[in-house]
């Protein structure tokens, strides 16, 4: 049966995956509105051929997919291995010198203020019952029983880019040539919008500025795309 403690550090590894995969989902379908929106609107510049235009936004979703995806692998992997070397250099630290990982831990809560007595004392209490947990947390700044999954986050990112991706593919092949960018701007616009709103909110970070600011960049690559377009028209 399973303790109070055990029960909790189960919750937190559980709300820290989800939390993994979405931060992965988020930025995929974001990088993907983003990404195909640069490369539609930039072939539009250059030519009024809706099938190149198709083709070329087809071409920029399949790669953006694959790269997000290794990519979110290769980040989480790395970031899996450096907690991995942490955990037993605090291993090693913890068997051959405990007290002097209480010695950090208590140095550490008097910088933050706390009386020598209550630093002592707190740190000989944490480091008394899972000494390797503790030692981690309070020199590395993580919890080792926490675990994010690479491919859980590579899998999120697969998903999301493509689907993200195809409003501006959708609203650049489908409306008539015509209102197609500006179409293909609006749609973009409402959909950074959502990605930047919901990725603040994941972050607790102030939702209007990272709303605009991911309006902002949706715009200027859309409009530097264009005009690099415009330069290389037949």
């Amino acid at each position: 049966m399973e303790t109070g403690a055990q029960k909790q550090t189960k919750n937190a590894g559980s709300l820290a995956q989800r939390i993994n995969i979405m931060r992965a989902s988020v930025m995929g379908a974001n990088d993907g509105i983003l990404s195909v929106a640069g490369i539609v609107i930039g072939v539009a510049g250059a030519t009024n051929n809706s099938h190149a235009i198709f083709l070329a936004g087809i071409a920029g979703m399949l790669a953006g997919t694959i790269s997000m995806a290794m990519g979110e692998w290769v980040s989480v992997s790395t970031q899996r291995d450096s907690e991995k070397r942490a955990i037993q250099r605090e291993t090693v630290a913890v068997n051959d010198h405990l007290s002097v990982e209480i010695e950090h831990i208590k140095e550490k809560y008097m910088d933050q203020g706390i009386s020598e007595t209550l630093a002592n004392r707190a740190a000989h209490e944490m480091m008394t019952g899972n000494p390797l947990e503790t030692g981690v947390r309070e020199r590395y700044g993580f919890d080792p029983t926490v675990k994010t999954s690479a491919i859980g986050a590579a899998v999120a990112s697969m998903i999301s880019f493509p689907t993200g991706s195809i409003l501006p593919l959708v609203a650049i092949t489908f409306f008539s040539a015509r209102i197609r960018i500006l179409a293909t701007v609006i749609s973009v616009i409402i959909a950074l919008s959502i990605t930047g709103y919901t990725a603040a909110r994941l972050g607790s970070a102030d939702r209007q500025k990272a709303t605009t600011r991911n309006v902002i960049a949706g715009l200027l690559t859309m409009m530097v795309t264009y005009l690099i377009g415009i330069m290389f028209a037949r």
